[in-house]
């Protein structure tokens, strides 16, 4: 949907998604914002922004870039998540992850799921 705002033509398309699922005996919520050219997506249990990680494709490297704009630089992991999900989608793409790092498999079940929610939903991302 196209809006003209102070004489210019912009794209007012955004879209609010959320899931969640029960993984590893604890409940995580998936909350997704699609913006224009990405989306957010935070990651977590407890309402908490406790990291931030942008990442978008490059014409120079076949890794996407990224960078942590929020929180501990030893936590790679909504770095990583990001990159993986710009990888995957081709767009530019936020990540929250808040969720603790004690269990290795919770990280790759959670990708998983998000991986699925991708395919069902495409249009939501």
């Amino acid at each position: 949907m196209n809006q003209t705002q102070n004489g210019e033509t912009c794209d007012a398309s955004m879209a609010v998604h959320n899931f969640s699922e029960k993984i590893l005996e604890q409940e995580v919520h998936f909350h997704v914002m699609k913006l224009s050219g990405g989306f957010f997506l935070w990651v977590g249990s407890n309402p908490v922004l406790s990291n931030l990680a942008v990442s978008m494709s490059s014409k120079y490297d076949s890794m996407p870039l990224s960078t942590l704009i929020l929180g501990d630089p030893s936590d790679t992991t909504s770095n990583s998540l990001a990159q993986r999900l710009a990888k995957k989608t081709k767009k530019q793409v936020y990540v929250s992850y808040s969720l603790p790092l004690t269990d290795s498999s919770l990280g790759l079940l959670v990708e998983e799921r998000i991986k699925k929610e991708l395919e069902l939903h495409p249009e939501l991302f």
